[in-house]
């Protein structure tokens, strides 16, 4: 049996960015640590097309 672990539905749009939306740059590295620091476990994309 798997051990029981949680994440985010997230888009990479709804993350701060310098234009407007977020990208993979800095903003994500920064969103991947906090959920790190939360005891998050995954990070789920919605298609980016």
């Amino acid at each position: 049996m798997f051990p029981r672990s949680s994440g985010i539905l997230l888009h990479l749009s709804c993350l701060p960015g310098p234009y407007g939306i977020g990208s993979m740059g800095a903003e994500a590295r920064t969103f991947v640590d906090f959920l790190h620091r939360s005891g998050q476990s995954f990070w789920q994309l919605l298609p980016l097309v």
